[in-house]
């Protein structure tokens, strides 16, 4: 048998299964409720939007039932789990981390070559959002859609612009989609409409550097959208993973891995 590369799993499916199996060890019995969630980023020594991104996954399972602005609810293994491809599935600050790298070198070289038509397909999609008539989850990420693919289109490379289109593409995952249903509504929707617009009047406008801020700025506003915590209020942060070691030590398993038994180092978590 021939050997195969080992992909390392994400660090979200490992926080996954850590929670997963505490459930199945009886650590939080079905219907109770888990710690939340700044306190279990605070335990395991990770990013608030890594717990975020396990915890959906686990919805996603049917292991959790999230209800914001309550809690983490644990709910009774069904009847068949999905975990199986489960690490397959990329989480949605992935996602949304790889865009901001891609689209915002796209929006620089659209505001090089863009032509009147260009910006009238930025402005068609513009009109649609602007006619009035209540936004939908569908109907907004058609929308988006066609608003970011029209500046791809601008450079007339179809490699890219199928690039652009499978990363957006992305968001139906059922990862990102369960986020959304808990994060999305129509204030966000007409927020991420008005950054669209900056974008569109850098490009019109012909300057590059501010397309690529625009851009990027757009995309971290939509990372900050989805990094609500589920029963707070709205905060700032950057996903990223904290260096410190025992964050590392829980996910070797034994009592640094279990949430209930880790150490606090509330200062640390500040960092985070």
């Amino acid at each position: 048998m021939p050997l195969e590369a080992i992909e390392p799993r994400r660090l979200y499916r490992q926080i996954a299964d850590q929670i997963r199996q505490l459930i199945d060890q009886g650590e939080y019995p079905v219907g109770g409720r888990l710690p939340a969630e700044r306190e279990l980023a605070d335990m395991l020594g990770v990013s608030r939007p890594t717990v975020r991104e396990a915890l959906i996954a686990l919805e996603v399972e049917g292991r959790l039932r999230i209800k914001v602005g309550s809690g983490i609810y644990v709910n009774a293994p069904p009847a068949s789990e999905q975990e199986a491809h489960a690490g397959t599935i990329e989480g949605p600050f992935e996602v949304l981390r790889a865009r901001a790298f891609v689209e915002s070198a796209v929006a620089e070289e659209a505001a090089r070559l863009a032509k009147p038509e260009d910006i009238a397909r930025l402005d068609a999609v513009r009109g649609k959002v602007d006619a009035g008539g209540a936004l939908n989850v569908e109907r907004w990420v058609a929308l988006d859609r066609s608003f970011h693919r029209a500046v791809a289109e601008i450079l007339g490379n179809v490699v890219l612009l199928r690039t652009v289109g499978e990363l957006f593409d992305q968001r139906i995952n059922p990862y990102f989609a369960q986020l959304a249903r808990h994060l999305e509504n129509d204030a966000t929707w007409r927020a991420a409409h008005e950054e669209h617009m900056a974008i569109r009047d850098a490009i019109a406008a012909h300057q590059p550097e501010r397309a690529r801020a625009a851009m990027r700025e757009h995309l971290e506003l939509s990372h900050q959208r989805f990094a609500r915590d589920f029963g707070e209020a709205p905060f700032a942060e950057t996903d990223r993973e904290c260096k410190r070691s025992p964050g590392r030590a829980a996910l070797a398993g034994g009592e640094a891995g279990n949430p209930r038994k880790a150490r606090k180092e509330p200062h640390a978590a500040a960092a985070c």
